[in-house]
């Protein structure tokens, strides 16, 4: 959201090179003597780089009239040159510089059909181009006041940086104060390289790279890009400048780049400024506005993007959810603006209300007070602090590791705050290994909530380890492929397998998996771009019949060589139809999916334990009308040896609004009674 005219580091040089006419530097004038030929075009050219530029003495002296002085070395020299060349039918106004240091090169560059200048100041007229230190400018019409170090701009501007395209009917920047404004903005940018292209210096050539189809801000079709959310079009009214920073009193983004219609998200009183590689953002209150009809609040507060690519936070700052174990049921949150500690970390609070616990005046979420926390939870009168709890989330980067760490308080009753905290920190970055990439992690718990299948839910009081994991997906001769290595080591203290009892053990784990989709029948797609007709999908649909299989092993080692392994294996049909395109039944997903394991030996604990050897995925997705469809997904249970054969050991049922740029949901899952709202932003390129 911020571009500079000129490079922040290179300014107060490009300012010097226009004073030389108060330094007692010599002007000249150059006209060619071949004035037969008609200029139908013209060039005006700032640049230090002047030893490199073809203006030998010899040639002066033959083609111009002109008036010189020597100047010392630490002198600047300005160069105006007026050149016609009958071979290009071209004229070419020639502004130069010359500065002594390498560093402080600079280069402007103006070209327009017309132009003319008079009391210091450049009119240039008919297919204006600009350029300066990688940034392009076009307009219709541009004046550039030599005295004040301003350009105006109007008609038909664009202002192209890389990928970052902004157009406007209106434009002033001063090049010494760096201030100025842009008038009824459009443009679109690229999260994923805005901080790159900001300090990149791009050449002509790059910018001839440039097609129709990056100039255009509004896409004829446009190819969805996985778990990747990189591409916004953007509008405003005006933009300040001022230094550093940039500011408009509202904003509107959207990652619809086919429309700007689906998803609009309104940022009122935007404040944006540059620092080192990074660009932090701050807003007052803002809005999710979906299909132009439904607006929801929320805050970004202070946050930032950098290389990495932390990008718009579209979530609502209300959160509305369901969790029977921990918060007794219905509860609402509300997320805070974020906090600021120094510019590498970034603190989000969200205050909690428990709604269901406060109505019954009772909850059942903790242990009776002395218990251990693996014993069984008991029904009490509810205190008021019970009616409060606090989740927080700090993330940041340490050196080049990024650092996570979630908190979790479920009552403010000091009696049950062992009992009513749970603890979660994640330092990851990654690695070069094994010619590939891989995922290095440490991590630590306290309380640590896992579910196990038939065995229900199971306690890692404490816990701390390493985690190496590569994730692989190609496709190869129409089948897709996703391959997971990992390898660990932890020290964990949890429930033990067989009592209640709390047990600490070292753990050491290999695992790998091969997942891959095998077309049986299927009707592919020509191609994978989709335009504005495909209203409820981001992507065409593979219909048709496949198989999805599965190869899984893991093997695990405890203290006292205590160990547990198996190899899972696993294959069923899925079967895809319709093109979720017109208005009701146009689509629908089944799926099922048997899995093996032959296993051998046992877990120390509860949580990791090999328990239910053969199950049965099951899933059946429905389009019901319009963009609103139901999902469903369940474990269904065949271990004969299991006193849960034949029940559901996992489940979901979700009712989605599907749409091409968004999903938005509510969802429960019987298995461990917790429910909420789901909401998903998708991008496009």
């Amino acid at each position: 959201m911020i571009v500079n005219l000129i490079q922040p580091s290179k300014s107060a040089e490009f300012h010097k090179v226009n004073e030389s006419e108060d330094k007692n530097s010599k002007l000249i004038w150059l006209k060619t003597l071949n004035n037969r030929v008609k200029p139908n075009f013209s060039k005006i050219f700032i640049n230090s780089q002047f030893d490199n530029k073809p203006l030998d003495k010899k040639s002066l002296e033959n083609n111009a009239d002109s008036l010189a002085a020597d100047l010392s070395k630490n002198k600047e020299e300005l160069v105006i040159q007026s050149d016609k060349q009958s071979e290009k039918n071209k004229e070419e106004l020639v502004i130069q510089s010359d500065k002594q240091s390498e560093k402080n090169k600079e280069e402007l560059v103006i070209q327009s059909v017309k132009q003319f200048e008079e009391n210091n100041v450049v009119n240039a007229e008919g297919d204006v181009s600009v350029s300066y230190r990688g940034k392009h400018l076009k307009a219709d019409r541009l004046i550039y006041d030599k005295a004040l170090k301003k350009i105006t701009a109007e008609g038909n501007i664009t202002l192209i940086f890389g990928e970052q395209v902004f157009k406007m009917s209106y434009l002033e920047y001063n090049l010494k104060d760096q201030t100025g404004y842009f008038l009824n903005v459009k443009g679109s940018i690229n999260t994923d390289k805005l901080i790159t292209d900001l300090y990149a210096n791009f050449d002509n050539s790059d910018i001839k790279k440039l097609d129709n189809y990056l100039l255009n801000l509004q896409k004829k079709e446009v190819l969805n890009t996985p778990n990747k959310l990189n591409n916004w079009i953007f509008s405003t009214e005006r933009i300040s400048i001022d230094g550093k920073k940039w500011k408009s009193n509202k904003a509107i983004f959207s990652n619809d780049i086919l429309q700007f219609k689906q998803v609009k998200i309104e940022i009122n009183s935007l404040e944006a400024f540059s620092l080192e590689e990074e660009l932090r953002f701050r807003s007052s209150l803002n809005y999710l506005v979906l299909d132009e009809n439904v607006s929801i609040p929320f805050w970004l507060g202070n946050r930032a993007l950098t290389k990495t690519g932390q990008n718009f936070d579209s979530k609502s700052s209300w959160i509305i959810g369901y969790d029977n174990l921990d918060k007794d049921g219905l509860f609402f949150g509300r997320k805070l603006d974020s906090i600021n500690f120094s510019d590498d970390f970034i603190l989000d609070l969200e205050p909690q209300f428990f709604i269901q616990r406060s109505l019954n005046g009772k909850t059942k979420s903790f242990v009776k007070q002395g218990d251990l926390i693996t014993g069984d939870k008991v029904k009490r009168d509810a205190e008021f602090s019970d009616y409060f709890g606090l989740k927080s989330q700090l993330k940041g980067k340490l050196n080049n590791w990024d650092l996570e760490v979630v908190n979790q308080i479920n009552s403010y009753d000091m009696n049950k705050f062992s009992n009513a905290l749970r603890f979660k920190s994640n330092l990851k970055k990654e690695i070069n290994f094994l010619n590939g990439k891989w995922d290095q992690s440490f991590y630590g718990v306290y309380r640590d909530r896992v579910w196990n299948g038939s065995l229900g839910e199971a306690e890692i009081y404490t816990g701390y380890g390493s985690k190496l994991e590569k994730k692989h997906t190609w496709e190869a001769k129409g089948i897709l492929n996703t391959e997971v290595v990992s390898l660990g080591l932890s020290n964990i203290k949890g429930e033990e397998l067989s009592s209640k009892d709390l047990v600490g053990s070292f753990k050491g784990n290999l695992f790998y998996s091969l997942d891959q989709n095998i077309p049986l029948i299927t009707d592919n797609p020509k191609n994978k771009s989709i335009d504005s007709s495909y209203e409820y999908i981001y992507e065409p649909i593979k219909k048709g019949l496949s198989l999805n299989t599965r190869l899984a092993a893991l093997y695990s080692i405890y203290d006292h060589g205590q160990h547990q392994e198996y190899i899972g294996l696993g294959f069923g049909p899925e079967l895809i139809l319709g093109n979720f395109r017109t208005n009701a039944f146009d689509y629908t997903r089944i799926s099922i999916f048997p899995f093996y394991k032959f296993k051998n030996g046992e877990s120390v604990f509860k949580f990791d334990q090999i328990y239910d050897k053969f199950t049965l995925d099951l899933g059946f997705d429905q389009q019901l009308f319009g963009p609103l469809i139901l999902k469903s997904n369940g474990t269904l249970n065949l271990d004969g040896g299991s006193n849960d054969y034949g029940n559901f050991i996992s489940s979901k049922v979700a009712l989605n609004w599907k749409k091409r740029s968004y999903e938005f949901g509510i969802f429960y899952q019987p298995h461990n009674q917790a429910g909420g709202i789901s909401f998903s932003l998708f991008g496009f390129k």
